[in-house]
């Protein structure tokens, strides 16, 4: 009576090389594909911080050197410094927002759906009073 191998995919069935092996290239494709991905996303977070001190360094171009120190005068100097905190602060807490929302999208949505998603579940059906009486077999 000792039972067959199934080769652990429930035991079903003969091994089969030639499905097993289309079945491991459908997974190592998908998993360099989410390596380039993920190394993608990443990518776009740097690039994001980047731009952080670029702006700020143009900022300062912009106001306080051609404005402001052009200028000698040290009430304009202070003016276009006070500026350009406000520009920078307000533009880089903006674009620090927009990096963390990045980020938290991207650790659920790349990184969790790599990993733990398999899409096998159920149709999702929104709630309707419409509905209920169908949902709850009361024809």
């Amino acid at each position: 009576a000792g039972g067959g191998g199934g080769g652990g995919h429930g035991g079903h069935g003969e091994f089969d090389f030639g499905e097993e092996m289309v079945h491991q290239m459908i997974h190592t494709i998908e998993y360099v594909l989410g390596c380039i991905s993920n190394t993608a996303s990443y990518l776009r977070l740097w690039a994001l911080s980047l731009a952080h001190a670029q702006l700020s360094e143009v900022f300062w171009e912009k106001t306080v050197v051609e404005i402001g120190l052009e200028s000698a005068d040290p009430i304009m100097i202070f003016v276009c410094i006070t500026a350009w905190s406000c520009f920078t602060v307000g533009v880089l807490m903006g674009m620090e927002s927009l990096s963390a929302f990045l980020h938290a999208l991207r650790l659920h949505w790349v990184e969790f759906m790599n990993k733990f998603y398999h899409g096998d579940g159920y149709k999702f059906i929104p709630f309707s009073f419409d509905n209920l009486a169908v949902i709850l077999g009361e024809d």
